[in-house]
């Protein structure tokens, strides 16, 4: 049981699409890393996505491949900017739940849980990218990783 956090696929410029909807290389290496995950058996048992359409599209490819009757959710307060801290003492550890959101906002979320300040650098994240936390007791920690590039 953790909590799966995704940072959405990359994205088109905003000349081309006013949207920024996923680019071609951020559906296929959002693609790529579902196909592992499937492959891996996680269990996710709910993905939250923002309102954004790439974070969105994202929580799409990913609940296309790991399984298609998850439920899929738009969760407001999670967008780039917002405060971590109200989401980040709610989750539950339990609930096999994936979110899927933006910079830096992602990257806040684990240094509150893991350090229990949003300033902290404690990892950087990849677009289409996996961090799994987990809590054992009243810690969490940064359980693996899955990203498109390891060099």
């Amino acid at each position: 049981m953790a909590v799966y956090l995704v940072q959405h696929g990359k994205s088109l410029s905003k000349e081309k699409d006013p949207a920024k909807g996923l680019s071609e290389t951020g559906r296929q290496e959002t693609i790529k890393i579902a196909d592992v995950a499937r492959m891996y058996k996680v269990p996710v048992s709910k993905i939250v996505h923002s309102a954004k359409t790439r974070a969105e599209q994202t929580a799409r490819i990913f609940r296309d491949i790991l399984k298609k009757d998850t439920p899929l959710e738009q969760l407001d307060g999670i967008g780039p900017l917002d405060d971590v801290t109200g989401l980040g003492s709610r989750i539950d550890p339990a609930s096999d739940i994936m979110i899927v959101g933006h910079l830096p906002y992602m990257e806040r979320l684990v240094s509150f849980l893991t350090g229990g300040n949003p300033e902290l650098q404690v990892i950087r994240f990849q677009n289409s990218g996996i961090v799994c936390v987990d809590r054992e007791e009243k810690n969490w920690f940064i359980k693996w990783t899955l990203n498109p590039h390891i060099g």
